[in-house]
C-alpha cells in the first residue's frame, strides 16, 4: 500500500488529492486498487501515514523515550575549547593519568573557582568525569596529580614567557607583578597523626605570592612569596629574580597600599629596571583635595579620568577616577569605625558621670588612648575638664571624608612614556582579579601521596594550577568580551584624548549611538552558569537497541558565546 497524490490547477488555485491505495498484479500487469480517499485529514496525519507504509516507526514522544542522565556541558566545552585552542594539553606534559587528572582540574576551576580537591566530587555531574573517565578518584590520586604538575611548573612558565613576553636577547619592555594574599586552609589527616583531636582541626595560614603578568594583563607565571620578605632588600631581590629570569626590561610591582611600605618602595626608587603601583587611602585623598581642589572638580565635572602630580609625593604619577563601587564600602567602613569608636567611649563617659574617673589629663589620657586605637581622632572633638567628658562628631571631617567615598586615585613610578593612564588604572584593577583567582586554596598538610613534600611546595602546585586556570580565563574573557561586563567602571578611551570618552557599561547599554546594544550583558560568570545549562542529555528509547546522546538545543546567548570561540559546541570534551 501506498499514498498516491496528484495535483491540478484550477482558477489559480492548486488542489490536492491524497489516495490510499493498494498495488497488485493482475494478468501479468500492474493495477492499483484506491482503498480511501485522505485527502480531508490533516496533513501531518497524511504524512504519518506515508511514513509508516514506507517501513518508519513512530512513537510519542512522552512515551518512547526516557531521559536518564543531563550532565553539565556547556561551560567545560567552552573552556576546553579555548584551552584546545591554547594547546594547554601539550603544555603540560605527555599523555598520562596524571596529564588528564591535572588538565580536569584546571578547566574544574575555570568554571568552577573552588579548591582542586573538591572538584573531584563536583565534577561527577558533569560531562567532565565521563569524557576524561575520571569518575572515582580520590583526593591522594588528585593530590599526586597536582604534585607532577609541580614538577613541570618552571618549564610550563617558561614557555608561556617566550610566547608573551621576550628573550634574554629581546627582552619585553615591560611587564607587573601583582602582590596577593591568600587564606590556606591545612587539613591535618587523623589517619596519619592519629589523634582522634585532629579531626576537626582546621589550620588557616596566609600565603602571599606574586603573579607575572604581561602588559595587556595576561598571567604568565606565579611566585610564592616565602617568609622573611618584609625585610626590603629581600623583597627586592626576589622581584629581580623574577625579572632576570623572565627577561623583563622593566618590571613593576602592584599592590595594596598595606603591601607596598614606604620602605619597599624607597628601595624600588631611583631604579630604572623595577616600579611600583598601588593607591592612596581615603584619608590621604581627603588630605590631597585639600591641597589642590582642581582634580577633585574635574572628576566633579563629569571627567572620567584626571592625571597630576602634587609636590606631597614628588617624582610619582597621581592617576584620580570615580569608583562608583567603592563608595557604598567606604561608606560603610566609616560609619562601623564611629559606632565601635563610641562604643569604646561610652565605659569612659559613664565613668567620668559616676565620678570614678576624674582629672583633666587623665580623662584626656583615656580617650586619646581609645581614638588613636581606632585612628578616628579626625573624626571627634572632645571637651573635657577636671569632672566633665562630651565627645561629639565632627560633622565637617565626616562630610570631607564622604566626599571623596567614591574616588579613587593611584600612585605609581611608571612613567608616561611607558602606558597610559587608563592603562595604569586597567593595571591596578587586574591585581584584584589575579587575588581572586587565586583564591580557595586548601592543602592536606599529611595527605599520603604527598607526605614527602612540604606545605610550601604543595602551596606552590596549588597556585600553580590556578595560575593555569587563570590563563585560560583571561582568553576566554577576551573572546567573551561582546557578551560580558567584565570593565564596567573603567573608561574606553584615554581621557587625554576624548574627555567624554564613555565607560564600557555605559556603552552596551545602549546609550550614544553604541552599537553593542543589540546584544545583551551579562556578568561573566553568569555567562559560564548560563553556558552550564546546556546538557548533554543520554536518552533510551523504548525499543532501540542501545541509548544515545542528544545535546540541548543551545539559547541564543550560548549559541552566540561559540561563534565567538569560532566553534559549533563539540559534544565530547578532549582529554
Amino acid at each position: 500500500m501506498h499514498v498516491a497524490t496528484t495535483r491540478r490547477q484550477y482558477k489559480g488555485k492548486v488542489y490536492e488529492t491524497h489516495l490510499l491505495r493498494r498495488s497488485y498484479r493482475e494478468d501479468g500487469k500492474v493495477k492499483n486498487e484506491t482503498l480511501a480517499n485522505l485527502s480531508y485529514l490533516p496533513a501531518e496525519t497524511i504524512q504519518l501515514i506515508r511514513e509508516s507504509l514506507a517501513g518508519k516507526r513512530h512513537v510519542a514522544v512522552d512515551e518512547g523515550f526516557e531521559l536518564t542522565h543531563a550532565p553539565r556541558h556547556g561551560h567545560l566545552a567552552a573552556a576546553s575549547l579555548m584551552a584546545n585552542q591554547l594547546d594547554l594539553p601539550s603544555l603540560l606534559g605527555p599523555a598520562c593519568d596524571e596529564r588528564t587528572i591535572v588538565y580536569a582540574l584546571i578547566l574544574a576551576r575555570v568554571v568552577r573557582p573552588k579548591p582542586s580537591l573538591s572538584s573531584t566530587k563536583w565534577w561527577t555531574n558533569t560531562t567532565l568525569a565521563t569524557d576524561f573517565d575520571i569518575e572515582g578518584i580520590g583526593a591522594d590520586r588528585a593530590a599526586a596529580a597536582i604534585d607532577w604538575l609541580g614538577e613541570r611548573q618552571g618549564a610550563i612558565e617558561a614557555t608561556l614567557a617566550s610566547r608573551h613576553l621576550g628573550t634574554p636577547t629581546d627582552p619585553a619592555p615591560f611587564a607587573y607583578f601583582d602582590l596577593a594574599t591568600s587564606l590556606v586552609k591545612a587539613k591535618k589527616n587523623r589517619k596519619v597523626t592519629r589523634d582522634r583531636s585532629a579531626v576537626s582541626e582546621r589550620d588557616v595560614t596566609p600565603i602571599k605570592y606574586g603573579v607575572l603578568r604581561d602588559r595587556d594583563g595576561r598571567p604568565i607565571a606565579v611566585e610564592l612569596l616565602t617568609d622573611g620578605l618584609e625585610n626590603p632588600d629581600g623583597f627586592i631581590g626576589v622581584v629581580e629574580s623574577v625579572r632576570n629570569r623572565f627577561a623583563v626590561a622593566r618590571l613593576t610591582v602592584v599592590g595594596e597600599h598595606e603591601q607596598m611600605t614606604g620602605a619597599r618602595r624607597t628601595v624600588h626608587d631611583g631604579r630604572a629596571t623595577i616600579g611600583w603601583l598601588t593607591c592612596l587611602r581615603g584619608y590621604q585623598i581627603t588630605a590631597l583635595a585639600d591641597h589642590d581642589r582642581s582634580w577633585f572638580l574635574s572628576l566633579e565635572s563629569g571627567t572620567d579620568l584626571v592625571e597630576f602630580t602634587d609636590p606631597h609625593y614628588p617624582n610619582e604619577r597621581l592617576v584620580a577616577l570615580r569608583n562608583p563601587s567603592l563608595a557604598p564600602e567606604r561608606a560603610r567602613m566609616r560609619n562601623a569605625l564611629l559606632d565601635a569608636t563610641e562604643d569604646a567611649l561610652e565605659p569612659l563617659l559613664a565613668a567620668v558621670s559616676s565620678g570614678r574617673l576624674r582629672g583633666t589629663d587623665t580623662i584626656e589620657a583615656a580617650v586619646g588612648a581609645v581614638l588613636n586605637e581606632f585612628e578616628s581622632a579626625k573624626y571627634f572633638e572632645a571637651s573635657i575638664t577636671e569632672a566633665t567628658l562630651r565627645v561629639v562628631r565632627r560633622d565637617e571631617s565626616i562630610a570631607a571624608a564622604a566626599a571623596v567615598d567614591g574616588i579613587e586615585v593611584l600612585r605609581s613610578t611608571i612613567g608616561g612614556d611607558e602606558t597610559d593612564a587608563l592603562s595604569v588604572v586597567r593595571a591596578y584593577r587586574d591585581r584584584a582579579r589575579a587575588e581572586r583567582d587565586f583564591r580557595h586554596l586548601k592543602l592536606n598538610r599529611d595527605s599520603r601521596s604527598s607526605v614527602h613534600r612540604g606545605l610550601e611546595d604543595r602551596a606552590r602546585s596549588h597556585l600553580f594550577v590556578a595560575l593555569l586556570a587563570a590563563y585560560i580565563e583571561w582568553h576566554l574573557r577576551a573572546a567573551l568580551a561582546p557578551l560580558t561586563d567584565a570593565d564596567v567602571g573603567v573608561p574606553t578611551r584615554n581621557p587625554a584624548a576624548d574627555p567624554q570618552g564613555r565607560s564600557r557599561s555605559t556603552a552596551k547599554s545602549g546609550v550614544g549611538t553604541g552599537a553593542a546594544a543589540t546584544e545583551e550583558v551579562l556578568g561573566f560568570r553568569e555567562l559560564l552558569d548560563h553556558l552550564g545549562t546546556l546538557t548533554r542529555n543520554s536518552m533510551v528509547a523504548t525499543e532501540a537497541a542501545k541509548p544515545f546522546e542528544l545535546l540541548a538545543t543551545p539559547t541564543a546567548i550560548q549559541r552566540r558565546a561559540f561563534e565567538l570561540l569560532g566553534a559549533p559546541v563539540p559534544r565530547r570534551l578532549i582529554p
